[in-house]
C-alpha cells in the first residue's frame, strides 16, 4: 500500500510524538506550511528535504518513495505463504553507480544450495560472500520475511535481501 508524501510526514512526525507547531519551528516554517504537507495540499521546499529525512532517522529515498519501507516480521503460522510461493531479491547498489536486482524463487536457491553450487552474486562480491544462505532460509522457514540483511560494505555498496 502506498503513501502519499504527506501522509509519511504526518505519520513520522506522530511517530515522533511531534505536533504541527513542533515539527514547524523545527523547519523554521509556518504550522500551516505543515498542515498543507500532510494535506497533501503542497510540498516540503526541496531544501528542506535532507532536514526532514534527518529528523525522522529516514533517508530521503524513504521519504519520497510512494513504497512502504521493507520490514522484517515473523509471520504467524496461519499468515506464512508456502516456501514455494516466496521470492529473494538481492539487492545491490554499488558506490560506482551500478544498480543489480536478482530475483530468485526460494525452492531454486535451496535446491543450488543442497547440489553444492556457488551463487556467482555471492562468491564474487566481497559484500555478500560473509552471508550465509543457509541461515537466511533458516529463517524464512521459521516465518520471518522482509528485509532479512541489509550491508554496507567500507567502500560504499550497499546489499539487501529481501524475502517476499
Amino acid at each position: 500500500m502506498s503513501m502519499s508524501l504527506g501522509k509519511k510526514i504526518s505519520a513520522l512526525r506522530k511517530s515522533k510524538g511531534m505536533t504541527q507547531e513542533q515539527l514547524a519551528s523545527e523547519l523554521k516554517v509556518s504550522p500551516q506550511a505543515v498542515s498543507k504537507w500532510e494535506n497533501d495540499i503542497a510540498c516540503p521546499d526541496i531544501a528542506l528535504l535532507p532536514q526532514l529525512a534527518a529528523l525522522f532517522q529516514v533517508t530521503v529515498d524513504e521519504l519520497l518513495s510512494a513504497e512502504p519501507k521493507k520490514e522484517t516480521r515473523l509471520l504467524p503460522e496461519d499468515k506464512k505463504k508456502g516456501y514455494e510461493d516466496l521470492i529473494m531479491k538481492i539487492i545491490v547498489n554499488s558506490s560506482d553507480g551500478d544498480k543489480v536486482r536478482v530475483n530468485l524463487p526460494l525452492p531454486l536457491i535451496k535446491l543450488g544450495l543442497e547440489m553444492g553450487l556457488a551463487f556467482s552474486e555471492f562468491s564474487d562480491n566481497d559484500t555478500l560472500k560473509n552471508i550465509d544462505l543457509d541461515r537466511v532460509l533458516s529463517l524464512v522457514e521459521k516465518g520471518v520475511v522482509g528485509k532479512l540483511v541489509e550491508v554496507e560494505s567500507a567502500d560504499g555498496d550497499i546489499v539487501e535481501i529481501v524475502v517476499e
